[in-house]
């Protein structure tokens, strides 16, 4: 184990400045996701981390010792760094056995290292099969089992469930956090995909244009997002023109608490973020609630989420739970009412990527 630091690390390809001052901590044995879209200088951080890639400027420190700044870098076979690429990359003419052993020294291949790994990825007894042998999850578990294999100090992971079905995706993933936490590694993430990071990961890193934007547990960034385009990027947000009025909002869903220390309010125009799950239904014309009409309903099994449109044509979300209810059809009446608070931003400011709601 150890801990990473980066610290103002920049770096440019020509005129396009793809990191620009991050700044970034991963505690020893902990698991940072870094979160962003694609061009948000993701791979690029992943890159300057392993080596592959010189710094402009800044530093990066491995357990307190500096192994970056501009003009001077460890090599990347010097620095112990694991990467685990997309694609798993195993060598097609070894055995499971051969690609783990591969960076072990003889005491650590008879202290049965390989066998522990194998162990913590779930596939012991797999180690005389080939590559060719192996579904793309099991490489993937072997390739992590390759990266762990020598304690390295960082364990850097490179989008590596993109190629996996969705449901193969979500097992894989559940088993290679459990390896990196049975065996205390300190682990970066990089990844586009905010299940993947929300669910994994100890910390997440949202990246935009070279820069993290926002840091911190998973809960924060979901609960507390600092601006709207984190609030949009990291889950569904349902956007409602507000007036202040005290510790209230008021909105075409009615009066909505804010939450407690929510700092100064922005003056001029403004809205709330709500998010899907704290917008409940209820029968049309019940007491307290606001009627909408179904515009569209994704029906994901264990939930559904409903895009509804107010009387005065504010469309909202709302996600169902109850695996027993039937949800509305579009074109249903509904009444509905607001969980929980609400935060407040200006009205003018970025709203954030715009993408259709989606099941976790």
């Amino acid at each position: 184990m150890a801990e990473l630091s980066l610290a103002d690390v920049r770096k440019a390809y020509g005129r396009v400045q793809a990191l620009d001052g991050v700044n970034l901590i991963v505690r020893s044995g902990a698991l940072v996701a870094v979160l962003g879209p694609s061009g948000s200088g993701k791979t690029t951080l992943l890159r300057c981390i392993a080596g592959f890639e010189a710094l402009d400027a800044g530093e990066i420190r491995v357990d307190g010792h500096r192994v970056a700044t501009r003009g001077a870098a460890v090599p990347p076979e010097r620095r112990r760094i694991a990467v685990v690429p997309q694609e798993g990359a195993l060598f097609p003419h070894l055995s499971v056995l051969g690609n783990v052993a591969y960076g072990l020294d003889r005491a650590a291949r008879r202290a049965g290292r390989v066998a522990a790994v194998l162990d913590l990825v779930g596939l012991a007894g797999f180690q005389d099969r080939m590559p060719y042998h192996l579904s793309g999850g099991q490489q993937q578990r072997v390739a992590v089992a390759r990266a762990l294999a020598p304690r390295p100090p960082v364990v850097l992971l490179d989008e590596p469930f993109n190629a996996l079905d969705a449901a193969l995706r979500a097992e894989v993933r559940r088993d290679v956090w459990q390896a990196l936490r049975a065996d205390r590694a300190t682990a970066v993430l990089v990844t586009h995909d905010q299940a993947e990071a929300l669910s994994m990961a100890d910390e997440v890193a949202v990246m935009r244009d070279g820069r993290i934007v926002q840091s911190g547990p998973p809960e924060l960034l979901y609960a507390s997002p600092a601006d709207p385009w984190v609030a949009g990027f990291v889950g569904e947000a349902v956007w409602l023109p507000a007036a202040i009025d005290g510790d209230l909002a008021r909105t075409p869903l009615g009066a909505v608490r804010l939450t407690p220390g929510d700092g100064s309010l922005p003056s001029g125009p403004t809205r709330v973020l709500l998010r899907p799950e704290q917008i409940a239904l209820a029968p049309p014309g019940a007491p307290g609630t606001v009627s909408a009409t179904v515009a569209r309903r994704d029906f994901y099994g264990h939930d559904a989420v409903l895009a509804l449109r107010l009387g005065d044509g504010t469309p909202v979300a709302a996600r169902i739970f109850d695996p027993a209810a039937v949800p509305p059809a579009v074109g249903d009446q509904v009444g509905l009412r607001v969980h929980g608070t609400g935060r407040v931003f200006p009205r003018s400011a970025d709203p954030g990527p715009t993408r259709p709601p989606a099941s976790a």
